[in-house]
């Protein structure tokens, strides 16, 4: 069944000052949206914002998954509405496996956890993570590459209805982000992934391919269009579109 999450004039501010000053995104089932824009712009507030990070102030707007309110929810419940947050800076948690980790998120969605380990296998020879890694604690001594493939990993077991990229690639080589942006994409066919893709860089999307690239700068997007879109600001940086916002 198709979804939407729907992000209608969100305004939000951090410490008292005004980040986002009317955000409007709409995303459906297995469609990517990239939004792009420079230091600052208020892209991971974006993403902070949306899945329910602490010290955030929501000053105005809605976000909603197939019409349910989303900001009354805490962040575990936006998680099982349907949301999955890949981070930028992954968290290491000692003492937590991976697949225990996973286990308990099916336990908890109602899904049979004894799929999990077999499911986490799978994937992890598709990411191309050393299964081996996942014996460890989660995230503890991987490298940046390993734990954004963790990250991906995760996505595919738990199959979201959508998923919120905060700068996936950043820190990663070329053939982990191969990796990484392939899955992704191919996620969008096989459950209807919808992605909300934040990055700086066009390199992510020449492997994630978008529908639609915004441009977000001074917290509202000043511009939206297809994937030519983030050629051009390869091209001419982000200057330009920083003085329309």
């Amino acid at each position: 069944m198709s979804s939407v999450l729907e992000i209608k004039g969100l305004r939000a501010a951090v410490a008292g000052k005004e980040i986002l000053h009317g955000i409007d995104l709409r995303i459906a089932s297995g469609e990517v949206h990239a939004v792009m824009g420079p230091n600052g712009a208020g892209k991971s507030t974006l993403s902070s914002v949306v899945m329910g990070k602490p010290g955030y102030e929501v000053l105005g707007g809605t976000v909603t998954l197939d019409g349910a309110d989303l900001l009354s929810l805490e962040p575990w419940e936006r998680a099982q509405a349907g949301l999955f947050l890949g981070m930028q800076y992954p968290t290491e948690v000692g003492g937590v496996g991976v697949v225990d980790l996973l286990m308990e998120a099916a336990r908890s969605a109602g899904r049979d956890p004894s799929a999990v380990p077999a499911a986490v296998a799978a994937e992890a020879e598709r990411i191309g993570l050393d299964v081996k890694l996942l014996l460890r604690s989660l995230n503890v001594d991987l490298s940046g590459g390993e734990k954004k493939r963790n990250e991906t990993l995760q996505l595919a077991v738990l199959r979201p209805k959508f998923a919120i990229l905060d700068e996936i690639d950043s820190g990663l080589d070329i053939d982990a982000l191969r990796a990484v942006a392939q899955r992704v994409e191919a996620a969008t066919e096989e459950f209807g992934l919808g992605v909300l893709a934040i990055t700086h860089y066009h390199r992510l999307l020449e492997e994630l391919r978008p529908d639609v690239v915004h441009i977000l700068a001074r917290g509202v997007i000043v511009t939206s269009g297809g994937p030519e879109l983030a050629e051009q600001v390869e091209v001419d940086g982000y200057a330009a579109f920083a003085a329309t916002g």
